[in-house]
């Protein structure tokens, strides 16, 4: 069985498949049939990009100046991992003739290095650093993509959304947090059809796997005793405690992320409140559930009277919240991986929920920059929300304008009737 996620097979023809997938590229973009020749990944892509109303003929943006880029990109964390990737791929990317990047959660491009006749042609298409790669703003291309599925792609030229970009091929993944699990960014290895190899796709995968386990080594390890919460965007929070990884049930969920917003702790009656409120659940059924999440975790973090952690907590919506009260709008857009605890209805939770997104939609429209404004929009939580598409519509460079100010009118009149 041939690998989905491999562009061009061994027994295939360059030239024939080039082919093919041109006239389907023409098909897709003309009236929005997908042909046969078109990988499920592609095509999925594609709807994706057309969705984003990506033109096919536009071009990536640069959202970062290269002379402001230095600051953010030292501080990101896959700084402390790019001498091993220039180690790993810089040799490979210079005797190919390729370039080798690395992009940010965010698919802005930090680094983008390599042979200096391919990033002489790469620039006339803004694949620079500090431009946005995103699939939103770039279409399909492997950075923007492995993002998009969190895995690793391989893109092989009329695959790519973009007309200007489909003389090029590229292989890119993923790389992650070793200890949260949550995207850091992707690595890439970008050049000519040579690339469309399965050999490129395990490569770049291999050296992402390398990026990963050096960065769990020199990544700063928490105080001892610390607690790292993660709580966005998904609906088991996940506990990290001296490396010991705890996903927490939907319930225990929603008790730990209230006792972090209460540090000095609360009382049984004031927990009851603010986990159910309206709900008739006797304090029983309460006592039950901290009794179970107190040998889950340990005397030691749970305790009571009032209950209360008993170390310090690292919430991933605290450090969105100390970015945004800091002016960072983009690392806490970055932090942000979406609602908090999005099916939970305890009352607690869903302040805090509301509060985190409505804090962080506020400085984004203050902001204007139409790249963080069109992460948000062509999020699954910005989808629908008509305040963001408007700021976006009313930024957004002209020859996209019309298209969003399409997608206002229709939001705004479904929200109306």
């Amino acid at each position: 069985m041939k690998d989905p996620w491999v562009a061009l097979h061994a027994d295939a023809d360059p030239g024939i498949r080039l082919g093919e997938l041109r006239r389907a590229h023409e098909v897709f973009t003309s009236d929005g049939r997908l042909e046969t020749p078109v990988r499920s990944v592609v095509g999925q892509s594609w709807r994706r990009s057309a969705r984003a109303r990506v033109s096919p003929d536009g071009s990536a943006l640069v959202d970062i100046p290269a002379d402001e880029l230095g600051p953010y990109r030292d501080a990101h964390p896959l700084a402390r991992v790019m001498p091993m990737i220039r180690e790993l791929m810089g040799a490979y990317a210079m005797d190919g003739e390729h370039l080798l990047a690395v992009c940010d959660a965010r698919g802005l491009l930090l680094w983008v290095e390599g042979h200096a006749r391919a990033r002489r042609r790469a620039e006339r298409m803004n694949f620079v650093e500090g431009a946005r790669w995103a699939e939103s703003e770039a279409g399909t291309n492997a950075p923007g993509t492995a993002l998009a599925v969190d895995r690793p792609v391989q893109v092989f030229a009329a695959e790519h959304f973009l007309r200007p970009v489909q003389q090029w091929t590229c292989a890119a993944a993923p790389l992650h947090d070793p200890r949260t699990g949550r995207a850091l960014g992707a690595v890439d290895i970008t050049g000519g059809n040579g690339l469309a190899h399965p050999h490129s796709l395990a490569f770049v995968q291999a050296v992402a796997r390398a990026a990963e386990s050096q960065l769990a080594l020199v990544a700063p390890e928490p105080a001892d005793g610390s607690v790292r919460l993660s709580a966005l965007g998904r609906d088991e929070a996940l506990l990290v405690l001296n490396g010991r990884r705890i996903r927490l049930s939907r319930r225990h969920s929603e008790i730990v992320v209230t006792l972090a917003l209460h540090p000095v702790g609360l009382g049984g009656d004031e927990l009851l409140i603010e986990l159910y409120e309206h709900e008739s659940a006797p304090p029983v059924t309460m006592r039950a559930e901290l009794a179970r999440l107190r040998r889950l975790l340990g005397p030691d973090l749970l305790c009571s009277r009032p209950y209360r952690l008993c170390a310090p907590v690292d919430a991933d919506f605290d450090t969105v919240a100390r970015r945004l009260d800091s002016g960072a709008v983009a690392a806490a857009l970055g932090t942000y991986e979406g609602p908090l605890l999005p099916r939970s209805q305890a009352p607690a939770v869903v302040r805090l929920r509301r509060r985190i997104a409505d804090q962080l939609r506020d400085a984004l429209i203050a902001r204007g920059d139409p790249g963080l404004l069109a992460d948000w929009a062509y999020s699954a939580w910005g989808a629908e929300d008509l305040t963001v598409w408007q700021a976006l519509a009313a930024t957004a460079p002209p020859e996209r304008r019309a298209a969003l100010l399409a997608r206002v009118r229709r939001l705004d009149a479904e929200q109306r009737g």
